[in-house]
This record gives C-alpha cells, sequence and structure tokens, in this order.
C-alpha cells in the first residue's frame, strides 16, 4: 500500500482505498465477512466497521453500484505499468464531456485530500478545472500549522479556473497559512521574470517549493480539449506554433513534448511558476486529470516530474494501459 510520506503517513490507499476493497468482495464477490477479513489480513470486527462506514459515505452506492471492481483491475494495473504507488481511478461518467470528466476526478481528488493532508505539512498546489472541481469533496478537519503555496502566478481578467482563487479557497477550507503566487501568469520576458522573483517578494514562494511534502497538479493536452486555449490564456496560432514543436502537454503552463522534456517556444521562459524540476523534489506528488485524451499528457507530466498516485478515469487509465503496451 502507499504512504503519503513514505514510511510516515497512511495514505488514502490505507483507509478509504481498503474500505472500498472490502465493499467490493463482500457485495459484489458475495464473500462472507469472514472471507473478507481473511483476504485482506485485517480482522472480522474490521471488516464489519468498514462496511458500516462505506454505507454512512455513500461510497457502495457511489462506487460498487458503477462498476468499481473493473476500476480496481485498472488501478493496480497501473500501479504497476507506471511504477505508481496508488491509482485512484474513477469509473466514466454517463455524460463525457471534457467538463464532466473534470468534474468526476474532481470529487475523487477532493475525497483523497480530505483523508491524506496531515498536520504540519507544506502543500504546493497547482490548477485547472479538476482541481477546481475537488473544493466541492474536500471536507478536511481543520489542521495544525500546514501551509498552501500556490505554484504558478494568476490572470488579470477572472476566469472559472483562476489559479490563485483555488489556492485561497483550498488554504481557508484547512484554515491553514497560505502564500500566494502574486503575479501574472505570463510575462513579458525572462528580465521581468527575474526582477519579479528576486526583488517583490516571490523567492519566498521558490524557497518554499524546494520542500513540499505534497504537490497536488493536473495538467491539460494541446487541442480543442486545452484548458489554456478554452479560456482565452493562449491564442489558436499559438497552439499551432506550440504542436509545430512537438508540444503534447501543459503541466502548470509549462509546455511539454511526449517524453516530458519542454518544448523549444518562448512561453516556457515567459511563465510565472515554480519550476518543474524543483517540483519533482515533493515528498508526494499527486497528478489529477482524466479523458482518454488526456492520457498522453498524463504519460508526459509523469515522465517529467513523476508521479506518487494519480487520479483519473477509465478512460484515460485504458488510454494509459495501451500506451504503456506500445512503449
Amino acid at each position: 500500500m502507499a504512504r503519503l510520506r513514505r514510511e510516515t503517513h497512511n495514505a488514502y490507499s490505507d483507509a478509504a482505498s481498503m474500505r472500498l476493497r472490502a465493499a467490493w468482495l463482500y457485495y459484489n464477490q458475495g464473500l462472507t465477512q469472514k472471507d473478507v477479513a481473511e483476504r485482506l489480513g485485517i480482522s472480522r470486527s474490521t471488516v464489519i466497521r468498514m462496511l458500516d462506514e462505506a454505507m454512512k459515505r455513500s461510497e457502495v452506492q457511489i462506487w460498487i453500484s458503477e462498476g468499481i471492481d473493473s476500476c480496481l483491475d485498472l488501478s493496480t494495473r497501473l500501479e504497476k505499468a507506471y511504477g505508481l504507488d496508488e491509482a485512484l481511478v474513477v469509473p466514466e461518467p454517463k455524460d463525457t464531456s471534457a467538463e464532466s470528466i473534470a468534474t468526476a476526478v474532481g470529487l475523487a481528488l477532493g475525497q483523497f485530500l480530505t483523508e491524506s493532508v496531515q498536520d504540519n505539512m507544506t502543500i504546493g498546489v497547482g490548477w485547472g478545472r479538476t482541481m477546481t472541481a475537488s473544493l466541492s469533496s474536500f471536507r478536511p478537519q481543520r489542521k495544525e500549522n500546514c501551509k498552501v503555496v500556490s505554484l504558478l502566478g494568476g490572470i488579470v481578467a477572472v476566469h472559472q479556473t483562476n489559479p490563485i482563487d483555488y489556492t485561497w479557497r483550498f488554504a481557508g477550507q484547512l484554515n491553514a497559512e497560505c502564500y500566494m503566487f502574486l503575479a501574472p501568469l505570463l510575462v513579458d520576458s525572462v528580465k521581468t521574470k527575474q526582477a519579479l522573483i528576486e526583488k517583490c517578494g516571490l523567492k519566498a514562494i521558490y524557497d518554499l517549493a524546494e520542500n513540499l511534502d505534497l504537490a497536488v497538479v493536473s495538467c491539460g493536452d494541446i487541442g480543442p480539449h486545452s484548458t489554456s486555449l478554452s479560456e482565452g490564456f493562449i491564442s489558436k496560432a499559438e497552439l499551432e506554433r506550440l504542436i509545430a514543436a512537438g508540444c503534447v502537454c501543459d503541466t502548470m503552463f509549462n509546455f511539454l513534448d511526449e517524453d516530458g522534456r519542454s518544448v523549444d517556444h518562448a512561453l516556457n521562459d515567459r511563465v510565472m511558476s515554480v519550476d518543474l524540476d524543483t517540483l519533482k523534489k515533493a515528498r508526494h506528488i499527486v497528478l489529477s486529470s482524466g479523458g482518454a485524451h488526456r492520457a498522453v499528457a498524463i504519460r508526459a507530466t509523469i515522465r517529467r516530474i513523476g508521479c506518487n498516485t494519480l487520479i483519473t478515469d477509465e478512460t484515460a487509465a485504458r488510454e494509459l494501459l495501451r500506451l504503456a503496451e506500445e512503449a
């Protein structure tokens, strides 16, 4: 089982995922409580408690009735194929639009974070539709001495997925100290970027990012479903130039090729975000993104920064496995 801080803190899979496995074996496979206990190596009284908790949380209704058996199988295969600590796969929603998939994956992300955030954590957060959707299911108890750090700048016009807004709301629900990345998402030159970091107080953000306990990011594809395009962060002309440069992925507004390397484009030099090579130092990296169209982007992000916990949906999971088989 995966651990959030390796060898110190239990991850989602030591609690909620074990509970779901117990419920799946009992309700879907027809095992007795005694058989479930023996299969999972726990006591019968623990099984009873887990089944009761699953019912109270409506997990039996949400997860079991909609094919958790296939999701668990996909999770296990993803963990092996990509060297993950854990993969959490949600059922494909009936409405397969990009927005619905982001909502489904985001809800799972919120549940994961509810169970995983511990006291004294420094948490770096990215942005995107999936991240925003996680707030509706993020219901943590108040934590002590937590810091939430925005990993990239904001935008002048308020959009649905403003990264600064997400950071503020996430930190507020935790009662955590909040570090805002008070800079535009893009600046006009590398010189301006360096000046903002060194002379305008942003160095504190970069210093905190060097020692993250938990990094929570999403990624987007480069195409018609791209959040960067649909939200107006980049133009169609810029999109075409990125594609010509080999770009397949937008991770924290860093544009990557299929191997996870930064493409040769000026946007990568002018983005106000924590460097991805710094991000990969985090003790635990959570990547949440869904949809088969984003599988290549998910793989590129894993190749660049690594991933401990992947949260995705069935369609992306199947495509990721297909890509792994072709490699």
